[in-house]
């Protein structure tokens, strides 16, 4: 009892495991893969940062609103996905930072590249095959907002899919739970998931 309350504090405020439900970050993250979740890398005044891998709440962003559903049987599962053992809430979301804010990202460039800034970005982690985006956009992103996208953009809903909402498909920077630096589970990929373009 002891250990378990001892986790479940160490992974509100230090490590979250966080399992990976769908294909939308292949090839670095796949399904069923246990990601652990800094979350004191930006509590201390460090801002998430093009090519960071963070794990946030979609709540206002990606979903209108939290479901109701039991608070028994939410308390329940929240627990157990905090310890890495059930699948994340439906609200939490784990995607790429493209955008910062005062970023200029666009989409897509005459070589069919993302560019911000002007600079088409240099992206080794897309899936093979994948371009980076069939959709075109064009955004600056809000101050204290991130851009965000799938490393499978033929697989992932992220920002663009959420352009024509309220928020843009911007993710506050408040709602980050974290930066995900680790692979933890399976054994076969341990190690740190490095960030893309800086």
């Amino acid at each position: 009892m002891i250990c378990t309350v001892f986790l479940l504090l160490f992974s509100n405020f230090v490590v979250q495991p966080f399992l990976i439900p769908s294909r939308s970050m292949e090839p670095t993250l796949q399904v069923g893969d246990r990601v652990l979740v800094n979350k004191l890398a930006y509590r201390f005044s460090d801002q998430p940062r093009r090519g960071d891998l963070v794990v946030f709440d979609g709540t206002g962003s990606f979903v209108r609103e939290r479901p109701d559903g039991n608070p028994v049987g939410a308390l329940l599962h929240g627990a157990a996905s905090a310890l890495g053992l059930a699948e994340p809430s439906d609200t939490d979301f784990v995607k790429r930072v493209v955008g910062v804010g005062g970023d200029d990202v666009v989409c897509c460039d005459a070589g069919g590249r993302v560019e911000v800034n002007g600079v088409p970005l240099d992206e080794p982690y897309l899936y093979p095959g994948d371009a980076p985006s069939k959709v075109p956009f064009r955004i600056v992103v809000p101050l204290g907002s991130l851009w965000v996208m799938g490393d499978h953009r033929s697989q992932s809903r992220d920002s663009r899919d959420h352009l024509g909402e309220p928020g843009g498909g911007m993710v506050p920077v408040e709602m980050v739970i974290g930066r995900a630096d680790w692979i933890g589970w399976p054994v076969s990929r341990w190690g740190a998931v490095g960030g893309g373009h800086g």
